[in-house]
């Protein structure tokens, strides 16, 4: 066989050992979990912004960011609720370039799982330490869940994994909100019977060991845009799209109807600063109709400390080494934009 054993990791409950969490973080994300469930449920009529790094690359700086975060946090809890992205697995569309922390701690040298195991786990609780907010991360790969279960408020499944069997299955088993992205082809079909498989009950194998879940009321919609056979963007934001897509839930029995709007993407055809004008849209659409209202509960947003992207070795504190990102100024503004809407 082509596969060599290059070491045996620690399994989760290991480093879990290793790294705990606190008491008070537990019961903090026991709260935020809490709050974030009703906003899915339609209990709370608070917004949901899911903003951050494309890629949580480096910790000082991703530390830095949410801990600004935080302090917007304070201005604005009364109608959001602030959750920031710390993505530790990139996807990457032909396989080449930057994993994420988890296969790389350091982008610039070579890859170091155990290492990196260890570096999400860190950053993920210093964070919630600092800042006082739980966070949000794509689980691109499900066995890697556990090594992080205690600490996550809300999960992202990516475009390219919602089709994937063993992704809708782990989700079912997930009791924080999973986000299920349009596949990048764009169908709205797939999108939902992706959710209706995570809110089953399931029995499968993971991670060597038979298991059964309850299955995932919490689970819901992704919009993220599409690609064409031409490979050009097709956003899916405008409000022809959720009036779909409040028509197309309408056919399924699926609990808690909701929508999260990533504004960026195949949305924005990734024209980072397109995401203010489009978050914007989203917020208009859902004051034209009650629906739509009810059905959107948050947007998606990419953002760092410095605007725009770089590559790995240029050095440039906070810009991501990813996808292009919203600079720390727009975004705190865009932040309280969205708190002005009713």
């Amino acid at each position: 066989m082509s596969f060599k054993v290059v070491r045996t990791l620690p399994t989760p409950e290991e480093i879990k050992r290793d790294l705990p969490i606190p008491e008070e973080l537990a019961l903090l994300k026991e709260k935020r979990d809490r709050e974030i469930a009703q906003v899915i449920r339609g209990e709370s009529k608070k917004f949901l912004v899911i903003v951050g790094p494309c890629s949580a690359d480096n910790e000082e700086s991703v530390c830095e960011y949410i801990n600004r975060l935080s302090k917007v946090n304070e201005k604005v809890k009364d109608k959001l609720i602030l959750i920031p992205r710390i993505y530790t697995n990139k996807p990457r569309t032909t396989g080449e370039g930057y994993k994420g922390i988890v296969s790389q701690p350091d982008p610039e040298k070579k890859p170091d799982f155990l290492q990196g195991l260890m570096a999400m786990r860190k950053m993920h609780i210093r964070c919630m330490t600092e800042s006082g907010l739980t966070a949000a991360d794509e689980m691109l790969y499900p066995e890697n869940w556990p090594y992080i279960s205690d600490i996550l408020s809300y999960v992202a499944i990516g475009a390219r994994s919602v089709e994937d069997q063993q992704h809708r299955l782990t989700v079912s088993g997930f009791d924080v909100p999973a986000g299920m992205k349009n596949p990048t082809s764009g169908d709205f079909s797939v999108m939902l019977n992706s959710v209706y498989a995570a809110q089953q009950k399931h029995s499968f194998i993971f991670r060597g060991q038979e298991v059964e879940t309850t299955g995932n009321p919490l689970a819901h919609t992704v919009l993220r845009g599409a690609v064409n056979k031409y490979g050009r963007s097709l956003p899916n934001y405008h409000y022809e799209d959720l009036s779909l897509l409040l028509s197309l839930y309408a056919e399924r029995e699926i609990k808690n109807p909701a929508c999260i709007i990533d504004v960026n993407h195949n949305n924005s055809n990734k024209q980072y600063e397109q995401q203010v004008r489009i978050t914007k849209e989203v917020m208009h659409n859902r004051k034209l109709n009650s629906d739509i209202y009810k059905l959107v509960k948050g947007v998606m947003i990419e953002s760092y400390l410095v605007e725009g992207c770089q590559k790995i070795g240029e050095g440039i504190y906070g810009k991501s080494i990813t996808d292009p990102c919203l600079g720390w100024e727009a975004t705190e503004k865009l932040i309280y934009d969205i708190a002005e809407y009713d």
